[in-house]
């Protein structure tokens, strides 16, 4: 992606929101507090506690290009609070380099999910229901296996197409459905089942 990705940051308190802005404020790869254009929205917090999943609530109220969560922990119940509010990317705060975080923004803003290979696994358990009821052979078509693959090595949608030869539209419309399909969350769900079963 050409150019900075436009950031807001919000936080649980007010010297986490000064360190996270201060930080950010150092990359050219990113631009804070851009007026009236759409911008990925990063909410810092210690813990995915009442508080921070009421930011988080507040923030599926807006046209996000994607939300991106920094905390300090994780538990599998708090990461569920977070895909339900619609958290497309995580990292821990005791891990992550700013390298990693912007990577991780730009990432959200073409809406790929990332997060703590460790996480995966609790986003898989985070489905409706069990995936469709067929056989692991059959649950996807060579071509979303492709697909997944290449999101699960964290490349973008319009690297994908590119790779593939297929339009950003057509690789944006396999992963949907796959998403409806087998019932899954979102885009991480998907890589994350993949992963589990198997297929990719």
């Amino acid at each position: 992606m050409d150019g900075s990705v436009p950031v807001k940051v919000v936080a649980s308190d007010q010297f986490l929101a000064a360190g996270v802005t201060a930080v950010l404020r150092e990359s050219h790869a990113v631009e804070l507090d851009v007026a009236d254009l759409p911008a990925v929205l990063l909410v810092a917090v210690d813990s995915v506690d009442d508080n921070a999943v009421d930011l988080l609530a507040g923030a599926k109220d807006e046209k996000w290009l994607g939300v991106v969560l920094l905390a300090g922990s994780v538990n599998p119940a708090g990461l569920r609070r977070a895909v339900d509010a619609g958290v497309c990317g995580v990292l821990r705060r005791r891990t992550a380099t700013v390298p990693h975080l912007i990577s991780t923004i730009r990432a959200a803003s073409t809406g790929v999910a990332t997060m703590p290979p460790d996480l995966l696994g609790e986003v898989f358990q985070l489905g409706n229901g069990s995936p469709a009821e067929e056989g692991p052979a059959t649950l996807l078509t060579s071509r979303e296996q492709a697909v997944l693959r290449l999101l699960a090595d964290g490349q973008d949608t319009a690297e994908i197409a590119r790779q593939l030869t297929y339009s950003v539209r057509t690789v944006t419309e396999i992963v949907h459905n796959v998403v409806h399909r087998l019932r899954l969350r979102n885009r991480a769900h998907a890589v994350a089942f993949a992963l589990k079963e198997g297929l990719i």
